[in-house]
């Protein structure tokens, strides 16, 4: 049976993550929310219409990173109370007045980047060799100057943003605060189901009449929003669309790839070999499945079944802490202090509760530390999990030491690689201090099931999907549900062929995830794992060199860019190499797999 979800009141405290690290009180908030906006206006006062020196572009920017500071800490406060109960309207009602907030002091200082911008190239020139603090912003202010707009309309875009950023608030409150779903009934037993018991558990479940069942319902909920989602959705691609074109970009992928630093060879790359050459062996994962659970007809509902089902360790989070530091002390002492505070700090929510995301996240406000959202089911994968959220955390905890809040934005193409390098630790870990072979499968398909599946075929088959969105909407189309249904089921079949039954509902999956409000991003968690595995392989076979290189682009962030970071760690991401030894090394321990149960079960 799943479990009752709790409201977010009656959960044990000792395991949500604690808030008053960034505000103590609602007092401290709202005065800080005061000083942000009394900055704002003398910022505003005293350099509008006056940019037109080194010295004062820098003495503005200098002020503007304490606005950005105050920003992240506010805006954090906000919307991390939203994220664990999205049907507490206190906290919802908190968020969106900040996002009003937010939205004037866009257009406030909207003025900054436009007045830079118009200047002469040689005063911002002067200004970036004036200040080491100012220089990314400023050397960003110009790459962005062949697709910058009228200082007038940016002033008015920036006032729009709550508005434009509408359709994402409007997928979560739909998914998550919306859907009601009601129990499901197998064999005269009702087990429960939400978004995050399907997404947590049921999905995973070993019974097949359950599963599957629970797979029917989930869908069945989903099916009855995929009109008002579809149109959340085509608002927010026909934005885009709207915006890349009036900014001089050929296509909304040209748009989104600029702001990762990224060319479009990369992104295509990523989408079109894994497509091609990481099927077969994920077919083969699919076959393996279907012989072990003896399923006659293997079918979408299936693929999340674990290879050895009987086998998975139990684990509660206070016995979670050995393996993480276990795994992860590798990476030094005082990344290893990192992980400790997590725990000890409350840095973490582990609770299930009504209302609460799905899946897991990391925030990391600037000016206090990380926060990491995840819902504990007291089972061992959960620890590969909690590595990934940790990783995140750590590279922005050491980042935000080591540069200024200019220097934090990392592209999101690199961004998984920190998070994902840790799954791979935390395998290698595993397997290291267990030789048992069983032991040794369940990690191996641990990382194929949840590691690689998530990275490599959750998110790249969302990518080939949004790709093919994007086309439509490049060629003047729009999308509506049945053409979201279609794409989605065309790419799943031409991804499983014919090994695995793309059943009613699977077309749904478009519906599952908010990535697609974010851009570019499904893509990039399997360009990070591409980077991520090649680098774990170096530091199995170098040890601490490849370590001490690792950490270096931790802490480089936002002063490189994806190509440069990905060669700081010894990584050529300019040619397919590094990818096609990443789907010959997910191979690899697929036919270990297989080979390893043929010996356990004789």
């Amino acid at each position: 049976m799943g479990r009752i979800l709790k409201e977010r009141k009656d959960v044990d405290k000792s395991l949500t993550w604690d808030l008053t690290a960034i505000y103590a009180t609602e007092e401290q908030y709202n005065l800080a929310v005061k000083d942000l906006k009394e900055l704002v206006w003398e910022i505003e006062k005293d350099y509008k219409g006056k940019l037109n020196t080194p010295e004062s572009i820098n003495d503005c920017l200098d002020k503007i990173r304490k606005v950005n500071q105050l920003m992240h800490l506010t805006s954090y406060y906000g919307n991390l109370a939203v994220s664990v109960d999205h049907t507490d309207n206190e906290n919802q009602d908190r968020f969106m007045k900040f996002m009003n907030i937010e939205a004037d002091i866009g257009s406030r200082l909207s003025f900054i980047d436009s007045e830079i911008i118009q200047g002469d190239e040689n005063v911002i020139d002067n200004a970036i060799s004036q200040s080491k603090e100012n220089k990314n912003y400023l050397n960003d202010i110009k790459r962005n100057k062949a697709h910058a707009l009228h200082p007038e309309v940016e002033r008015v875009l920036a006032a729009l943003s709550g508005t434009l950023e509408s359709p994402y608030n409007i997928y979560e409150r739909a998914t998550l605060a919306d859907m009601n779903f009601k129990d499901f009934t197998v064999d005269g037993v009702e087990y429960p189901l939400s978004f995050g018991l399907f997404e947590d558990e049921w999905e995973y479940d070993n019974d097949t009449k359950v599963r599957r069942s629970a797979f029917e319902a989930f869908s069945s909920k989903l099916r009855e929003y995929q009109n008002t989602v579809a149109a959340a959705y085509q608002t927010q691609v026909q934005r885009e669309k709207t915006m890349a074109t009036l900014r001089g970009f050929d296509s909304v992928i040209d748009s989104l790839l600029f702001t990762q630093n990224v060319d479009k060879e990369l992104y295509n790359r990523q989408i079109d070999l894994i497509m091609e050459k990481l099927a077969p062996h994920m077919r083969k994962y699919a076959k393996l499945l279907k012989k072990i659970h003896k399923i006659e007809e293997m079918t979408f509902a299936d693929l999340k079944l674990a290879v050895d089902p009987g086998y998975e360790p139990d684990v509660t989070v206070e016995e979670s802490k050995k393996y993480i530091e276990g795994a992860l002390s590798i990476l030094g002492e005082d990344y290893l202090e990192i992980i400790k505070k997590a725990y000890d700090e409350r840095w973490i929510d582990f609770v299930q509760n009504k209302g609460k995301s799905t899946g897991a996240f990391c925030a990391t406000p600037y000016g206090s530390h990380p926060f990491v959202l995840i819902s504990w089911t007291d089972k061992m994968k959960e620890v590969f999990v909690l590595a990934h959220e940790l990783g995140h955390a750590a590279h922005f905890y050491l980042c935000n030491q080591s540069q200024n809040i200019f220097d934090t934005g990392v592209s999101t193409y690199f961004v998984e690689s920190p998070s994902t390098m840790n799954e791979i630790l935390m395998a290698n870990y595993l397997m290291k201090v267990n030789d048992n072979p069983r032991f040794r499968r369940w990690v191996l398909s641990t990382m194929i099931g949840c590691t690689y599946y998530h990275n490599f075929v959750t998110h790249l088959l969302e990518a080939t999907y949004q790709r093919e969105v994007y086309n439509i909407i490049d060629q003047g189309g729009s999308v509506q549900a049945t053409t979201l249904n279609e794409i989605k089921k065309d790419v799943l079949e031409k991804f499983w062929g014919e090994d695995v039954k793309i059943i009613d509902g699977a077309e749904l999956t478009w519906m599952r995830q908010p990535h697609y409000y974010m851009g570019l991003y499904s893509y990039t968690y399997s360009a990070g794992l591409t980077i991520a595995t090649e680098v774990s392989k170096r530091i199995l076979k170098e040890g601490q060199p490849a370590i001490d290189d690792w950490r270096a682009v931790l802490e480089a962030e936002g002063t490189k860019t994806p190509v440069e970071l990905a060669k700081m760690a010894g990584v050529d991401i300019t040619t397919e190499k590094p990818l096609l030894d990443t789907i010959e090394y997910i191979g690899n321990i697929i036919d270990e797999i297989v080979k390893l149960t043929e010996e356990i079960e004789g």
